[in-house]
């Protein structure tokens, strides 16, 4: 291990046509050369660095490169030389040898996420199972028609069971969650600490999770309709809360005008070959639509058609636009199936399309929040031209429930990951996109695709309250999947949108204070909201990590295993304080010749803040 651990990547600067990198090493180290690798015309050159000052107890390096103007990408990482060896320093750690390019620092010139965003703590609502702010708007069979595929409609009990599959009624069982509820709740959800909210879709459509489209620019009139809308934002904007929406732009409803499988109207595409929309889906000479996963509710859009274009993106009052806008002002958009949608029947020209979107909400509203859905590896997208981030699936709840439950999450045979498994998967989906996009990833636990975290873990509440803490104290944007802070559990969709339990006598009111406790924990320690990550401890079943920049930092410990004493060498890190707060129990601990002891109960979790001067005690 070698003491120049610490590159505080959030201290990289802007000026003109280079950056300022800032590098901190410990005094005592010996080096006979420093040196920062960079690729100017593609071509490798190693500047040669000095030190300039010191900053508390470190030696601050600091040295100006270029900024790549033949590429959009300024790569860049540290090799330090000594008498008997070299060492690089990169994204994902340390190695002997130069790491591959994917692994190097990297900075997008022009393509920067919102500031605001690395701030929030998102809260994910799917809105038919929230709130029922106005049950005469509920849905019933009398007044919501499913049209001719059968399926009848229900109306439910708050609270009552819902359908074990989609099939049958799954998709139209109502309960009557609306946007005025969740208005309604904003008090409690104020209460919890959340920030942001993202809202599965709200725009009109025939079943319960919207992810059929029939018109973009209407909100689901049980919903409460665009004024429901209008106001839920209005009020967010008051209490200084965000708005995330969920574009659905990959298909649509085959109930929708434009295709109109059961021929409500006079023009949809799928009945009249001469439709003006029979090229805004994918028809074979059979005269079948292609749809999404084969599933025949959902055709797909193809934006090979420019018309689709405008309507989704480029036109004056594009879908995309449209929501931005006042009296709206949205704060971002989510992408359903972001990798999937393109031209014809496939992903064709993907990426461009997806660059097209980023221009239309950068230019509606610079400041907008742009992310993707990807369940697999999606560093293609987060390279900062094309999402702010990703749903992070990949790089944070696969491998959380991987290490906590033994579970592959595609589900096909079991998995078992060992601390040092866990921060090399974490550390490796880190590395392949810049830091800036890190720090604007959507991490989650779950989701209303996925089983419920608690049911994963069999109900431990011990277990949970461990992937707790690494949601709110991990790299990026932490995402409360609604309920789960008050003990919502479930298994695979439907069941995991369930309805939202207000009778606080089902409340896990541990588990709601866990959450509370660290959301405010997060808001209080900027290194949790954009500090660097070094991994300190991996164990079989241990990981320790901190969170850094420079004048404090945070210690994080998570044992899913049985109780043991750990102790943790910080010899060759010079840190800022001697003094930790564990902030989950108020015990203090000193360091004793630079080693931190720390009793880790069974599957525990523990954040040790440091603190500059023990209290008085």
């Amino acid at each position: 291990m070698t003491s120049f651990r610490f590159h505080p990547q959030s201290q990289v600067v802007r000026q003109a046509e280079h950056y300022l990198i800032t590098l901190y090493t410990d005094p005592a180290e010996q080096y006979e050369q420093v040196l920062i690798r960079i690729e100017p015309d593609h071509e490798e050159l190693f500047m040669d660095m000095q030190p300039c000052s010191t900053s508390g107890s470190w030696l601050k390096w600091q040295v100006k490169i270029p900024v790549s103007v033949h590429a959009p990408h300024t790569l860049y990482c540290f090799k330090f030389v000594y008498s008997d060896r070299q060492v690089y320093l990169h994204a994902a750690g340390e190695s002997v040898r130069l790491p591959q390019k994917h692994y190097h620092f990297k900075i997008h010139s022009d393509a920067q996420p919102p500031e605001w965003v690395k701030q929030q703590v998102f809260y994910q609502i799917f809105p038919e199972r929230f709130a029922n702010g106005k049950p005469d708007i509920t849905p019933s069979a009398d007044t919501y028609q499913y049209h001719q595929d059968g399926r009848p409609v229900v109306q439910k009990q708050w609270g009552e069971p819902v359908a074990k599959t989609h099939s049958g009624t799954g998709a139209t069982e109502f309960y009557g969650g609306d946007l005025i509820g969740i208005e309604q709740q904003l008090d409690y959800l104020q209460q919890l600490g959340v920030t942001a909210l993202y809202l599965n879709p709200i725009f009109a459509s025939p079943s319960n999770h919207k992810y059929d489209c029939v018109d973009y620019w209407q909100v689901e009139p049980h919903f409460g309709g665009n004024k429901a809308l209008i106001s839920l934002s209005a009020a967010l904007k008051t209490r200084h809360m965000k708005l995330m929406l969920d574009a659905v732009v990959n298909h649509t409803s085959n109930q929708h005008p434009w295709i109109d499988f059961y021929q409500q109207g006079k023009n949809g595409a799928y009945n009249h070959p001469s439709s003006p929309y029979r090229n805004w889906y994918h028809f074979d000479n059979d005269g079948h639509y292609w749809s999404w996963k084969g599933i025949t509710s959902l055709p797909k859009l193809n934006f090979a058609e420019p018309e689709v274009q405008q309507a989704i993106y480029s036109g004056k009052d594009a879908m995309l636009k449209h929501w931005l806008k006042p009296p709206y002002q949205i704060d971002g958009w989510r992408f359903d199936v972001a990798h999937m949608l393109g031209e014809h029947n496939s992903a064709l020209n993907n990426a461009h399309h997806i660059r097209q979107f980023r221009n239309a909400i950068k230019q509606t509203n610079p400041q907008a929040y742009m992310i993707g859905e990807h369940f697999s590896e999606a560093s293609q997208w987060l390279q900062g031209e094309q999402q702010d981030g990703a749903m992070n699936y990949y790089g944070f709840c696969h491998p959380v429930v991987a290490f906590l439950t033994d579970t592959d999450v595609p589900r096909h045979a079991p998995i078992h990951l060992s601390g040092v498994d866990l921060a090399t998967w974490l550390a490796e989906a880190r590395a392949s996109i810049p830091f800036a996009n890190q720090l604007a990833q959507y991490n989650l636990l779950d989701s209303h695709d996925t089983p419920r975290f608690l049911h994963l873990v069999k109900e431990n509440r011990q277990l949970k309250q461990i992937a707790v803490t690494l949601l709110l104290t991990y790299i990026g944007v932490p995402s409360i999947y609604y309920g789960d802070e008050v003990g919502v559990t479930g298994g695979n969709d439907p069941d995991c949108r369930r309805c939202f339990p207000w009778d606080q006598d089902q409340w896990d009111h541990k588990l709601f204070k866990h959450y509370q406790s660290l959301i405010a924990l997060r808001k209080e320690r900027i290194e949790l909201q954009q500090g660097d990550l070094i991994s300190l401890a991996e164990q079989a079943d241990i990981w320790v990590y901190l969170r850094w920049i420079p004048g404090q930092h945070s210690i994080v410990v998570v044992n899913r295993g049985p109780a043991q004493e750990l102790t943790i060498s910080l010899e060759h890190f010079v840190l800022e304080s001697r003094c930790y707060l564990e902030r989950l129990s108020g015990e203090q601990l000193t360091l004793n010749h630079n080693q931190l002891t720390i009793e880790c109960a069974a599957q525990s979790s523990q954040i040790l803040s440091s603190i500059e001067h023990r209290p008085a005690m």
